[in-house]
């Protein structure tokens, strides 16, 4: 097994392991009627790890060429705004006013605009608001998803 082929099956195991997490969490978690829109996508996304993992045990997988030092230093900071997003902000804040801290954090790392440029903050801001209000209608009002509370809401 060379090199190339282990950058993709150790991912892909790893998602693999994180799928049947989620799945088995899903599944096991009280009262039922709360876990019925995260079980349906859990079970999705298991099937698109599982597909995933086969793909890169078999040898498919043939896309791109693993991580690299410079990919790694790109992604670092929106993974560290995502670990401080899921084991602080969500828990203190709630949902959406976290969710939105941390799309504003990331799309500002990301995005090219000038930080000093105020118009650029705008977008950034209406974008993840808009985007807010749009994840509101979809899991508080159509799904009716129970959602992480916290401090405000």
């Amino acid at each position: 097994m060379n090199s190339a082929r282990l950058q993709h099956l150790i991912p892909g195991t790893l998602v693999l392991l994180l799928g049947l997490t989620v799945v088995w969490l899903s599944f096991t978690r009280e009262p039922a009627e709360s876990f019925l829109f995260p079980r349906l996508i859990s079970v999705v996304m298991l099937a698109l790890a599982f597909w995933n993992f086969v793909r890169a045990a078999t040898g498919l997988a043939k896309v791109g060429t693993g991580f690299t030092a410079s990919l790694l230093v790109t992604i670092a900071p929106g993974v560290a705004v995502m670990i401080i997003f899921i084991f602080f902000l969500a828990k203190q804040f709630g949902f959406y006013v976290s969710s939105t801290i941390a799309f504003v954090a990331i799309y500002a790392i990301y995005d090219p605009a000038p930080h000093s440029d105020p118009k650029s903050w705008a977008k950034r801001v209406g974008v993840a608001i808009a985007f807010m209000v749009l994840m509101y209608g979809l899991f508080s009002i159509l799904l009716k998803v129970q959602t992480p509370r916290g401090m405000f809401f």
